[in-house]
């Protein structure tokens, strides 16, 4: 059987260092160069033939050097004569770009998808992307991972005799129901209207919340204007308490420190599939680790065995 071999790029070294340690094998460097004409140059900085390479890097801020980094490391990768290349991307920020509402818009997560396989990518192993319909933009295999068990044993050690689950809105329904029957409580869903990238409206709340202790479960929180919104309507229906959990803590714009500041949000959860600088965390921020779901990911495809099975599917 090929060796693995693990390289992370400059966007999360820390969680990549982290699945190596679950997966006992080393973090193999990488080199980074910036020539004086602002042009990139990679280095993969370990052996790489007929290996099994595992490329870590989730496309965070800045986006458009991480995602050239990553292509870079994949045309490195290959011409090293690497047996098989799986991407693994913990945040496909260009998830969000996933159809075309508007005339002579771009579809940014299909052409991504695209650039990476034309790159090298053999595989590519994700965690929770936008929507469904993403994972069919790639044209190699796409294992789909969620953290839907590490957020649930999280809130499983709560009382949640009168908690309730509230989606945002529609479109993540489908998730806060799975997530509502792993902890065995109801699930409400917000009525949300987008209007541009930080403006939207919630008409309604559809579901019983009023004198519940709610859980607000969204994929990903950004600038935190929907979940604003929703604490508004919260509100106005007399909630008991409020906590927060979403996979990606992107909290752009001071997000974190806003959504901390509202008196009746007692804690926000989020994973690690996206670095948060310590300088930015608050009190009631909690940070859960994805790293052993993606490294267990990573030994089940080295191994060729099920990765679904990890889900019970």
């Amino acid at each position: 059987m090929r060796e693995i071999a693990v390289f992370s790029g400059s966007a999360h070294p820390e969680l990549a260092a982290e699945v190596c340690a679950h997966l006992g094998v080393p973090l193999l460097p990488t080199r980074v160069d910036r020539f004086a004409n602002d042009c990139l140059q990679v280095q993969l900085q370990a052996n790489c033939r007929e290996r099994d390479v595992y490329l870590v890097q989730p496309l965070v801020r800045p986006v458009q050097e991480h995602l050239v980094e990553l292509l870079l490391m994949l045309d490195a990768a290959r011409g090293a004569s690497a047996g098989r290349i799986t991407v693994v991307m913990p945040h496909y920020s260009y998830a969000r770009s996933d159809k075309k509402d508007a005339p002579r818009i771009s579809i940014g997560g299909r052409l991504i998808a695209d650039l990476m396989v034309a790159a090298g990518a053999s595989r590519v192993l994700a965690m929770t992307l936008h929507s469904p319909q993403v994972h069919g933009f790639f044209s190699v295999p796409v294992d789909h991972l969620h953290a839907l068990r590490e957020l649930a044993s999280h809130f499983r050690g709560q009382d949640l005799g009168n908690a309730v689950v509230v989606s945002p809105d529609l479109g993540n329904a489908k998730e806060a129901a799975a997530f509502a029957r792993m902890l065995g409580i109801p699930v409400a869903a917000g009525a949300k209207q987008r209007f541009s990238d930080d403006r939207v409206t919630i008409s309604s709340v559809i579901g019983e919340v009023t004198g519940r202790d709610v859980i607000v479960l969204d994929d990903e929180i950004a600038k935190g204007s929907t979940v604003m919104e929703l604490l508004e309507r919260l509100r106005e229906l007399d909630v008991a308490s409020v906590r927060i959990a979403c996979t990606h803590g992107l909290f752009s714009d001071n997000a974190l420190g806003r959504l901390s500041a509202e008196p009746d949000v007692l804690e926000i959860v989020c994973t690690n599939t996206v670095p948060i600088p310590a300088d930015q965390r608050t009190g009631k921020l909690r940070v859960l680790s994805i790293a052993p779901a993606l490294a267990e990911a990573v030994r089940r495809i080295h191994n060729g065995e099920s990765v679904s099975a990890l889900f019970g599917e």
